[in-house]
């Protein structure tokens, strides 16, 4: 019986949430239809991170939810696609014997194919689970049409893949494989289109997305590309993540700092602010290196919002090097932050370290910096945002469920009253600052 309906649940990042919509579109392709349930689906994907050892488990977690629909429906048919199906993948066939399919980060466009395959031996009882984990060198294009997007407003378009950096903590280069790049010429004509097809928004993604280097022509890098999209007539926005802080060079600084197109937020991943730490973690920069790379963007000509991720309680981590990191937040200012306690993954090089800071002592430096990272985002959001006003991209119905909210160019989340579909430009005035964020009203129009 050939599966009819598909449900996926997507785990993690912004990459992740681009490839599901890369799954629906082929599935969509092969005649099935998308449901909003597990329980109405015929198959359920679960599309998964494995970035840190909570977002493994929790995959299991679902896996063993959703398994009482295999032992009642025997064709209901159960897949585990990306970064947890890349490392678990015999571990998984074995824990999770019931899962029909297992398939890697490269080869989610096979997905139809694999399911032919399981329906074959289905049929002739031979057992129905595949695993399929292979490396490509080579990225494989898949279009997107404009109906299997997530949303109306914001077209995700992969420029690039894998990475490179192998940072002793991460387990991307492990799950994602090496740095592979589209060509230009593909991203413009995809971007193009996702404006053609009334798209204000465009976000770059990549797990190294300003590594970016053109296939075709090598020596055009990622300014070169952020200006030729960001020149798109029609586009409103143009975002990217995430990027390295290494990656980052005088021209593309100063390709943000010109075009209005491209949003004044950038996402730096700094980790830590002691240098013992950075070059445990193989970060190939300093801190001074990256205090430099804030100052360039503070003077690129417009005002730029910074976001990052920190990491404490990573393998000897002192308390010097804690302070080190609170005093480079402090300096800094960013207007968010994801924050986590170390946990070791397998394959890096840190996994065979000793995991030295206990966990009381990991989760006290954890509560410390979310207090300042918090006291900080008050202050700025009270700054920067309270009694001004500013355009904001609508996206939906806010956690009240009261309000609607969106986003100023700088990445703020903003909430309104109104009723405005998600898409939306709306002018909205700040009346209120919280340290996640603001309140504000909708101003009227301004008569041309």
């Amino acid at each position: 019986m050939k599966a009819q309906s598909f449900h996926i649940e997507t785990f993690g990042c912004q990459m992740n949430e681009h490839d599901s919509e890369k799954i629906q579109g082929l599935l969509c392709h092969r005649g099935m239809v998308p449901v909003a349930s597990s329980e109405e689906a015929d198959l359920v994907i679960l599309n998964t991170c494995s970035v840190r050892e909570k977002a493994v488990q929790k995959v299991y977690s679902r896996l063993g939810e959703i398994n009482h629909r295999k032992r009642q429906k025997r064709e209901f048919l159960i897949g585990v696609v990306g970064c947890v199906a890349q490392q678990e993948s015999d571990d998984m066939a074995r824990k999770a014997p019931f899962v029909d399919l297992i398939v890697g980060t490269h080869m989610y466009y096979a997905i139809p194919d694999l399911l032919d395959e399981i329906e074959q031996r289905a049929s002739g009882h031979k057992g129905a689970g595949l695993v399929e984990t292979r490396f490509l060198e080579d990225l494989v294009p898949v279009e997107i049409e404009a109906r299997a997007r997530a949303n109306s407003f914001r077209a995700n378009i992969t420029i690039m893949e894998g990475c490179n950096k192998y940072c002793s903590f991460c387990i991307v280069p492990f799950t994602r494989g090496k740095e592979r790049n589209r060509p230009a010429r593909l991203i413009l004509e995809e971007a193009e289109r996702a404006v053609d097809n009334g798209f204000r928004e465009i976000l770059l993604l990549g797990q190294t997305v300003n590594a970016y280097r053109n296939p075709e022509r090598p020596r055009d890098r990622f300014a070169r590309l952020l200006d030729d999209i960001s020149s798109i007539r029609g586009l409103e926005r143009l975002r990217f993540t995430s990027p390295h802080p290494k990656e980052f060079d005088d021209e593309t600084i100063a390709v943000m700092g010109q075009s209005s197109v491209i949003c004044n937020q950038v996402h730096l991943p700094v980790q830590s602010g002691s240098d013992r730490v950075l070059s445990r973690m193989r970060r190939q920069y300093s801190r001074d290196r990256f205090l430099d790379l804030v100052d360039k963007f503070n003077s690129c000509g417009r005002p730029i919002a910074f976001s990052t991720d920190v990491i404490v309680g990573f393998p000897g981590e002192s308390e010097e090097d804690f302070e080190l990191t609170l005093s480079l937040v402090e300096a800094v200012g960013f207007e968010s932050m994801f924050s986590f306690k170390y946990s070791p993954r397998p394959h890096t090089e840190a996994n065979e370290w000793e995991d030295d800071v206990p966990e009381s002592e990991k989760t006290r430096r954890l509560m410390l910096l979310q207090r300042l990272q918090k006291g900080i985002q008050l202050r700025l959001n009270q700054e920067r945002y309270l009694g001004k006003s500013f355009e904001v991209l609508v996206e939906g119905t806010a956690r009240d469920r009261i309000h609607i909210f969106g986003r100023t160019t700088s990445n703020r989340i903003v909430n309104f009253a109104g009723t405005q579909e998600p898409g939306s430009l709306v002018p909205v005035r700040v009346l209120a600052a919280g340290p996640n964020s603001v309140k504000g009203e909708q101003l009227a129009p301004v008569a041309l």
